[in-house]
């Protein structure tokens, strides 16, 4: 049976008092503003990479079972979670990845007709910027919002402006040249870097992942159980100071 870990966690934070909701909205929402995401999520809330759920292909299934072309472990556990119909936030989850890793994942399954590519071209362009795969001026013309003339010109522009010792970055020249706005680009690049990092739900709290991991995750779960053990002695010194503050103040 499918887990969502990520449900059971959004669980605990529903059942918090509706006062606690209000201020986490207010920061929450604060911190959209700041990092230029609200506009993002506001409009298009069905186009949103972590909750978007990859299907797989009848070419991604026989090689989940049949593992003829000796893939990396994490790309058969990408493709397990697929057949779950797992989203890429909870294929995070269960893999101990961050969204970058998963995104490159995405994309090698995607190259080799393992899964189906999106009808949503936002999604298709976000993830391959969030992978690697696409460039800055890659992604907004995979978005539709340049064509591949303005994409020629603003690279001719980025090069003259390098050759004249004034080295712009290219989404700079892109807002120069009109093409995009500047929360556009600063929204893509405060996304890629939130990518980088990984996202690990409380072991006490949610169900043992269901994916079998390679060396190296497991080298991230044992990096997570000495955290756990210095948290655990951590709380014991701090039961001990608590207790010798409490004799303390009875003297």
């Amino acid at each position: 049976m499918r887990k969502n870990i990520f449900e059971l966690f959004l669980g605990k934070v529903f059942n918090v008092p509706l006062w606690v909701k209000i201020a986490m909205y207010v920061k929450l929402a604060e911190e959209m503003r700041e990092k230029s995401c609200e506009d993002f999520l506001r409009n298009k809330p069905d186009e949103i990479l972590a909750t978007f759920v990859p299907t797989i292909t009848f070419k991604g299934k026989t090689e989940l079972n049949e593992r003829k072309c000796g893939l990396d472990n994490n790309i058969y556990n990408f493709l397990q979670c697929c057949l779950n119909e797992y989203s890429m936030l909870e294929i995070s989850i269960n893999t101990f990845l961050s969204m970058e890793e998963i995104a490159k994942y995405y994309e090698l399954c995607l190259e080799q007709n393992f899964i189906k590519k999106p009808e949503s071209i936002e999604l298709h362009a976000m993830a391959g910027f969030i992978a690697g795969k696409f460039r800055t001026g890659e992604y907004f013309k995979q978005k539709g919002m340049i064509d591949v003339d303005q994409l020629q010109k603003a690279i001719l522009t980025h090069r003259d402006y390098q050759q004249n010792g004034n080295p712009k970055r290219f989404g700079e020249v892109l807002v120069e040249l009109g093409y995009v706005t500047e929360d556009d680009v600063k929204t893509i690049f405060i996304l890629k870097e939130e990518a980088k990092k990984r996202f690990i739900l409380d072991y006490n709290t949610v169900p043992q992942p269901e994916t079998q991991f390679s060396s190296e995750n497991q080298r991230y779960e044992e990096e997570i159980a000495v955290l756990k053990d210095e948290n655990i002695k951590l709380k014991r010194k701090m039961l001990q100071l608590l207790e010798l503050v409490k004799r303390n103040g009875q003297q």
